[in-house]
């Protein structure tokens, strides 16, 4: 249930800048008009939730050992929390609809929208969903597109995890057993698999060109994952791709930049410095302009520790790379009641210690979401 208060004391980060002013929250929605309780925030911050455009870090609470799946439901509430804890607010859980099988399968994928969907009416956080499709995976379109209707998926990103150039050469491709054992398959049956989708390539473009035209007259999002040419980039620009998530190269990220595209970048790559992978820094293309929204990945802390290694790096102002990780993901989404703090809004908010740098409480539609210390013990207060 939401609560009705107004915070009072705090430093908060609204549109205009930091500004001591009053904060009241009303119905679950930031409001003008004066709460009828006051809580003292004096010595805190006040910051807009974090929106999560892109986040798979929920796959070790849905499975955390490989067959585990019974407690699906359990896994989804273990994961708002940490969101939570995280001043996370509105998260995108990123699932894989994938020919890697295993967590990657379709039938996984089913089984976390049917948890999700049936757990995110009982958590603070919003929890919202990305099928992220494998281009190769043809001869299951039509089971992603029953999947988007039946579960109101509005996000979808195409990725490509074929080992093209190793099978081209007719090698096989590295880490092959063990992708096998994931994927519930031997070795031998896996590799005749990605052997005849790559096979079949040339019957992509046309099968991808029919079905993003389908997404795109039911006004979902589509995105691009890991661009590495201005070409890539191209392409999925005429499919109607106005997301490219993690461009690998500064020449993508240029190219969708100048596509009109969002791009999204890996919070955790921030935090490291650079890429796990080889690939662009991260703090690269922010300094070039070439970044819209930062996203978990794979950490669910990242998205407010890279806003904090951005400051510390000197890139940038706090205020600057807090909207990297509120305002630009919300943009990214189109969801426009969130990602900032003012009146009309959703009242997702963080609150920070602005000494230790830790989350002390998170609002979520004006429900608390996490709370802890002192911060509990104000708002608590009689």
């Amino acid at each position: 249930m939401p609560i009705d208060c107004r915070l009072t004391g705090a430093n908060v980060l609204r549109p205009e800048g930091w500004s001591n002013v009053p904060l009241s929250i009303l119905d679950g929605m930031l409001a003008d008009e004066r709460a009828p309780r006051e809580v003292d925030l004096s010595g805190y911050l006040v910051l807009p939730g974090i929106v999560d455009v892109h986040g798979d870090g929920f796959e070790r609470h849905m499975a955390p050992r490989r067959g585990a799946l019974r407690e699906a439901q359990n896994g989804v509430v273990a994961v708002a929390a940490e969101l939570a804890a995280n001043g996370i607010t509105t998260a995108v859980l990123a699932q894989f609809f994938s020919w890697e099988g295993g967590m990657r399968g379709p039938e996984f994928a089913e089984h976390v929208f049917e948890s999700v969907v049936a757990v995110n009416p009982s958590v603070p956080v919003d929890l919202r969903l990305q099928l992220r499709l494998e281009t190769h995976l043809m001869d299951e379109f039509a089971r992603a597109e029953a999947a988007i209707e039946r579960f109101e998926i509005r996000f979808v990103v195409f990725n490509d995890h074929l080992p093209h150039a190793r099978l081209a050469e007719g090698r096989k491709p590295p880490r092959l057993t063990g992708q096998a054992l994931k994927s519930g398959r031997s070795p031998e049956t896996h590799l005749a698999l990605m052997q005849e989708l790559h096979a079949r390539g040339r019957e992509v473009p046309a099968a991808l060109d029919t079905f993003c035209d389908r997404l795109v007259a039911r006004n979902v999002v589509i995105g691009s994952h890991d661009d590495t040419t201005s070409q890539d980039r191209a392409i999925w620009a005429r499919r109607g791709a106005t997301v490219s998530e993690f461009p690998e190269t500064v020449e993508a990220a240029r190219s969708a930049r100048e596509d009109g595209a969002h791009i999204v970048l890996g919070a955790p790559n921030v935090v490291r410095g650079a890429s796990h992978a080889g690939n662009v820094a991260a703090v690269d293309l922010i300094a070039a302009g070439l970044c819209d929204a930062l996203a978990s990945d794979y950490h669910y802390p990242s998205p407010m520790r890279a806003a904090f290694r951005l400051e510390e790096l000197g890139m940038c102002d706090l205020e600057t790379a807090w909207a990297l990780v509120s305002t630009g993901p919300a943009q990214v989404l189109g969801l426009s009641d969130r990602g900032v703090v003012k009146a009309g809004q959703r009242a997702d908010l963080v609150v920070l210690d602005p000494r230790t740098r830790r989350v002390a409480a998170t609002l979520a539609g004006g429900e608390v979401a996490y709370m802890t210390g002192d911060v509990a013990e104000r708002f608590c207060a009689r």
